[in-house]
């Protein structure tokens, strides 16, 4: 590996690469600056919680929820993505402008069916989906592993993932992009994941509810993970929030210990009020525990 290179990643590993959520408009902001002192919680919601997958409407309904932002999906195709089209890309972002909105984060959730682990046609769009993060000035990119892209009990399927990581690695670095693995692994295996590949454009998207739905426990391993959470998903298999199975006073808890402020966006499972409702809600809940200020 080049010199230059090296160096690069250690400088990227001592800050923990770009904020989590943050534009690289002006330049990456280092993970030490989003940590300041009194810095407080953004909250949003997936675009397709609310039904508007990789739609620029999303954020005026989350504008009207009371939300700070939106995290926008690819969307699926057989070929390429909604959110490949420089047209769209366009469109979601005067949105987000025209609204008073940010865009938290992108999600591609058709690894869930196109396998990254697996499928050619994953590898292509995760190294194209760098590019998009890039050109819409955004940090962190959630690839799913659900459905077809389980590694539970997969050895050669997380061998592949690794392989394929360590050849997209390099150009998410330089475009100041980070991977986001969400998938029903442990930390710990998320760990040796992250480790294999060696960069700090691979890190972990953790969602509280798919960890706590494992039997993981969702208050240690947010501790032991640390830096390595690029953003995290709030959710509760269970009920609206404060009613299920996630204590999120003790993950606000944990959350502190680890220095983590930024983006909780919202992934909405039990919707007994309505979507709007049951979002405002859960929106309301959090905002009370983890506030825009601190």
């Amino acid at each position: 590996m080049e010199k230059s290179k090296i160096s690069r990643r250690r400088m990227l590993a001592g800050t923990v690469g770009v904020a989590a959520g943050m534009t690289l408009a002006g330049g990456c902001k280092p993970l030490e600056r989003r940590l300041t002192a009194g810095k407080g919680f953004k909250i949003g919601v997936c675009d397709w919680t609310i039904g508007r997958r990789a739609n620029p409407s999303s954020f005026e309904l989350a504008k009207k929820i009371g939300l700070d932002g939106v995290q926008v999906d690819f969307g699926g195709g057989e070929k390429e993505l909604p959110l490949f089209d420089p047209g769209l890309q366009e469109k979601i972002l005067a949105e987000a402008e025209r609204n008073e909105m940010e865009i938290a984060s992108l999600a591609m959730g058709t690894l869930n069916d196109v396998a990254y682990k697996s499928d050619p046609r994953a590898e292509a769009w995760v190294s194209k989906a760098v590019e998009v993060a890039e050109a819409m000035k955004q940090g962190i990119i959630l690839l799913a592993f659900f459905g077809n892209g389980d590694l539970r009990k997969d050895p050669k399927g997380r061998d592949e993932v690794v392989r394929r990581f360590r050849k997209v690695a390099g150009k998410a670095e330089d475009s100041g992009v980070v991977l986001g693995i969400e998938s029903w692994l442990s930390g710990d295996e998320h760990l040796e994941i992250i480790e294999a590949v060696d960069s700090p454009a691979v890190r972990v998207y953790y969602d509280v509810a798919n960890s706590n739905m494992e039997g993981h426990d969702i208050y240690k391993e947010i501790r032991e993970l640390g830096s390595r959470i690029c953003q995290v998903h709030a959710k509760d298999y269970e009920d609206l929030y404060g009613k299920g199975s996630i204590d999120f006073p003790r993950v606000r808890e944990a959350m502190d210990e680890i220095g983590y402020r930024s983006w909780l966006v919202m992934e909405g499972v039990k919707m007994p009020l309505g979507v709007e409702e049951s979002c405002r809600y859960d929106f309301e809940y959090l905002r009370k525990i983890f506030p825009s200020k601190v």
